[in-house]
């Protein structure tokens, strides 16, 4: 990004260029031209012609200073870079400028000043002393928001000031940043995942790769063929040496619901149940995906985020990182729905080839406690984190039974096959993750008549 002084080029331009400098006057230069006219009229009624050249010369001298101002002719480029562009509610990035004088003489004083929205901040103001031709500056600033969002940094603003301080001038640069503040992630402990096929919980699987359309299980030798890969039986049956077929691992997949409604959800803030949500959606995402997974991310309203790709997963480990960083950008804004139930994210799961569920939901009727229940014919496995607002909201007394409701519920969704556990306020995810695993432990225990042949996993 680049500004420079006004354009001269037609009596227009300097015209309005003349008008925006007088406005720019200072106190001091304001000051001074009132008081060169006061001293002219009374020169004049008094008929003291000293008095009068003294007053000329206190009213000329800021206008000669915006004159001069507005025919300055260098021009002074601008750039901005966020480290990182992408943080973490609560920490802290920083913000460099960098000024660079492209013109053929030296600038004056500089004060330089970026817009940047409240929560992150005061505005940041900086003053830059006389800058040589071809020279340049560099300053930083911090800026922390304890809040996610996006939030746009900029345009810098550039102020010119004469020597005297009579006058300043204004110039903004048009390009602008934004600054990615993601939800908060905690490390979760490492769970083996039962109900899934064999490596699931490495997030690996055992898939057929075909080199072509007229290979054969087995199929016949071709040079460069590994010889430990030789199926002798085979070989012994057609006469011929045949090969065992190609195998590749395929990623195991994974679904993070989050249940957005705003009926769903009570209070407002960091520590609100529905913050509590999304900060325990990111942290499910990012463990997930450093197991391994194909993760995607799925709301209520039925928006899927990566959209494309294998059936909407990451893909290779490229896309993974790619996607990883769009599912915690949309999950930075991700805000309250209008809707009112769950049958949108129930319609975009296709059934039996969704792998693994993890749901966040929030207040539960019987009616989407039931369409929830049928989603877990539609998983591998599921595991659900179920959050009664009315625990969070500070102040409020639950109505009558709303504790005996929410059990209820929660019994339901148990008996679908679901691992769900309820979440109330004051500890992070780390702690009912750990919690569904024993659940999970548990379940399978019941179901194989209490023995186990794992220390861990989810059913």
């Amino acid at each position: 990004m680049a500004a420079g002084g006004p354009a001269a080029t037609d009596d227009g331009g300097e015209k309005g260029a003349l008008r925006a400098a007088l406005s720019g006057l200072t106190t001091r230069g304001r000051s001074f031209l009132a008081a060169g006219i006061a001293a002219a009229v009374c020169a004049y009624v008094l008929g003291q012609a000293d008095l009068l050249r003294v007053g000329l010369l206190l009213a000329a001298l800021p206008l000669v200073c915006v004159v001069v101002l507005v025919r300055t002719r260098y021009r002074v480029a601008g750039t901005r870079r966020l480290s990182p562009s992408r943080v973490p509610a609560g920490s802290e990035a920083r913000v460099h400028l960098r000024m660079e004088n492209v013109s053929r003489m030296p600038t004056g004083l500089l004060m330089l000043q970026d817009r940047v929205p409240y929560v992150l901040g005061p505005r940041p103001r900086f003053v830059l002393d006389r800058v040589e031709a071809g020279g340049r500056r560099e300053v930083s600033y911090r800026v922390r928001s304890d809040l996610r969002g996006r939030y746009p940094l900029g345009p810098l603003q550039l102020r010119l000031s004469d020597p005297f301080g009579m006058c300043e001038l204004t110039r903004s640069f048009s390009a602008y940043d934004t600054l990615v503040v993601i939800p908060r992630t905690e490390p979760l402990p490492p769970v083996r995942l039962a109900g899934e096929a064999s490596g699931y919980g490495e997030g690996r699987q055992r898939s057929l790769a075909l080199a072509g359309d007229d290979d054969v299980i087995p199929r016949g030798y071709r040079h460069g063929d590994d010889l430990r890969r030789v199926h002798w039986r085979s070989t012994a049956r057609y006469g011929e040496l045949m090969v065992r077929r190609e195998e590749q691992p395929q990623r195991a997949r994974c679904t993070v619901l989050l249940d957005t409604r705003q009926i769903a959800y009570q209070g407002a803030g960091p520590d609100s149940a529905f913050e509590w949500a999304v900060s325990g959606a990111a942290s499910a995402l990012v463990h997930m995906l450093e197991r391994g997974f194909a993760v995607r991310l799925l709301t209520d309203d039925g928006t899927a985020v990566p959209g494309d790709g294998a059936g909407g997963f990451a893909g290779s480990t490229q896309e993974s990182a790619e996607s990883a960083g769009l599912m915690m950008d949309t999950l930075a804004v991700v805000d309250h729905s209008d809707g009112s139930g769950l049958s949108r994210a129930y319609d975009v799961m296709r059934g039996g080839n969704e792998g693994l569920l993890i749901a966040f939901f929030g207040d539960l009727d019987e009616e989407q406690a039931a369409v929830a229940a049928r989603m877990r014919q539609r998983s591998g496995g599921a595991v659900a984190f179920v959050l009664d607002s009315t625990d969070w909201v500070q102040g409020d007394v639950p109505p009558a039974g709303a504790g005996a409701a929410s059990e209820r519920r929660l019994r339901l969704l148990r008996e679908s096959g679901w691992t769900a556990v309820a979440v109330s306020p004051g500890a992070g995810l780390a702690r009912y993750w750990r919690q569904a695993g024993q659940q999970g432990v548990a379940a399978q225990s019941a179901a194989a008549g209490g023995t186990t042949g794992f220390s861990g996993g989810w059913s």
